[in-house]
């Protein structure tokens, strides 16, 4: 089992400079405890993501780190012009020196995307075309493409990826069509909410994953060659109540902008998020498996039953979230990092 870092680095209250420098500092900390991969959101208009141009913020991230692999989860490529993303791509494996992961989506937000000018039914088939332009150019010099949303002819290419042939791809689905689309093309893959809901997307990625023969750049750290994961929302602390008294306030502030362009638009859960679940409380999320807090024997036996349910190889903790306070933070990758991670590699 490895553990990756999730962040949507949210509005808290202290400054916005403030909130950068201090998720540096746990970047580095978390370079320093072994974490494999920090992966950061892209969303736009919202509090839930201060980081809307994930590549500034992660340039920063390949400077504070020495280890740990990073990488957007994910693009949202409908609002890319797919060349100058791919020499993004190519400055930030080179920054980092070969540790970039490339996470790529549509956006599941059609709010987002009408601020954008992007028509959200539309999405998935610019996405694809995107995805399929932004993997051609970072194999070719000079750089040619022609579908239906996106032309190139005779692109110079003089930038590079540090990994070759380029940065393995990555993808985030709350749904089974995204989880298939991922297998089938060879991508490292992860999902999210309840354990039953988690499975369902987890056992679709698995089966078009079998369909297709494996991994298109496979990873040997990972068992059977793809990272297979689930994203948690995690609190670490010395007792069980220690960890909730931490959590209620941190998950209310997290589900308050999780929620906030919906709330804004008036709209259902359906409409906002295309059937994302969530939960209403702290409590509610324990008890749907989507977020984990305690005590580290608390924590570890939680991640056990998610494992042996789930058949995960990869675990994406998110663990400073909401208007958690910087050294809650770190004393909670501590115990982790300490007393979690080395009773779950086994896994």
């Amino acid at each position: 089992m490895k553990v990756g870092l999730f962040d949507h680095v949210e509005r808290a209250d202290r400054s916005f400079a403030t909130l950068l420098d201090e998720r540096l500092i746990f970047a580095a900390a978390a370079d320093e405890a072994g974490i494999y991969c920090l992966h950061v959101a892209e969303h736009h208009c919202t509090p839930l993501n201060m980081v809307p141009v994930p590549g500034v913020y992660l340039a920063a991230v390949a400077r504070a780190t020495k280890r740990m692999r990073l990488g957007p989860l994910v693009y949202l490529l409908p609002l890319y012009s797919p060349l100058r993303l791919i020499e993004e791509i190519c400055m930030l494996d080179q920054l980092s020196h070969g540790r970039y992961e490339v996470g790529v989506g549509r956006g599941v937000s059609p709010f987002e995307l009408n601020y954008h000018q992007v028509d959200h039914d539309k999405s998935r088939d610019i996405f694809i075309d995107a995805f399929d332009c932004i993997r051609a150019g970072l194999t070719a010099d000079p750089f040619s493409y022609s579908g239906p949303y996106y032309k190139y002819a005779d692109v110079p290419m003089p930038l590079r990826p540090a990994q070759h042939p380029h940065p393995a791809f990555w993808y985030g689905s709350s749904n089974a069509v995204g989880s298939t689309f991922a297998g089938e093309r060879g991508m490292h893959f992860l999902s999210l909410g309840p354990t039953a809901f988690a499975k369902g997307n987890i056992d679709a990625f698995r089966a078009a994953l079998a369909r297709r023969g494996g991994a298109a750049q496979p990873k040997a750290e990972f068992r059977g060659g793809a990272a297979i994961g689930v994203l948690r929302n995690i609190v670490v602390a010395d007792t069980d109540a220690e960890a909730r008294r931490i959590a209620a306030p941190a998950m209310a502030h997290h589900l308050a902008c999780l929620n906030w362009l919906r709330d804004l638009h008036g709209a259902n859960d359906a409409t906002a998020r295309i059937n994302v679940p969530r939960p209403a409380t702290l409590e509610d999320g324990i008890k749907e498996g989507s977020v984990i807090a305690g005590s580290p024997d608390t924590v570890v036996e939680a991640i056990e039953r998610q494992t042996a349910a789930l058949g995960i190889n990869y675990l994406l903790a998110y663990l400073f979230f909401g208007n958690m306070t910087l050294p809650q933070a770190l004393r909670s990758l501590q115990l982790f990092s300490s007393e979690v991670m080395p009773r779950i590699a086994h896994l």
